[in-house]
């Protein structure tokens, strides 16, 4: 089976947007309260009601291409922990939830790896897709909106 790694937003574009307030496209952070079970991109897990959340447009990484775009995120409005380091596999809170995995080639183009898993056991979904000759990342997205949940890359033996 192939071995992945999964990785929340990076610290650094956290830090960037909480610093200035803005996102990808220049565009105002937008601030707010958690009612609870909003995805957090930066921890992987759901808001519990009450936190303080920004939601933002960001840019998951890709090589310039087509493919490369700009969607709504939610994380924690100061810094929190991230994931669990101990849990270095699926979002232990988002397991049974339908994704997308769009694959995406070397150049940043979508492959056609991509697939719908129902969530019942999304490591195997991921390990498939990562298996196809030529895909070099994976997207998991929400299925009804789209938007980017987290990024997984395989882990390559030196």
């Amino acid at each position: 089976m192939t071995t992945y790694k999964i990785q929340a937003l990076p610290a650094a574009v956290l830090d960037a947007v909480r610093a200035t307030g803005r996102d990808a496209s220049g565009n105002a952070v937008e601030r707010m309260v958690a009612g609870g079970g909003e995805p957090l991109r930066c921890c992987l897990r759901d808001a519990t009601g009450g936190e303080e959340l920004m939601l933002f447009g960001y840019e998951p990484p890709l090589p310039p291409s087509p493919y490369r775009e700009v969607g709504a995120v939610f994380a924690h409005a100061e810094p929190c922990p991230g994931p669990d380091p101990a849990a270095a596999t699926y979002p232990a809170g988002w397991r049974g939830r339908k994704q997308v995995l769009r694959a995406y080639d070397e150049r940043g183009w979508i492959h056609p790896a991509t697939r719908v898993h129902d969530g019942s056991d999304p490591e195997a979904a991921i390990a498939r897709v990562l298996a196809e000759p030529g895909v070099v990342r994976v997207h998991s997205r929400n299925v009804a909106y789209g938007c980017y949940m987290f990024t997984v890359t395989p882990v390559r033996d030196s």
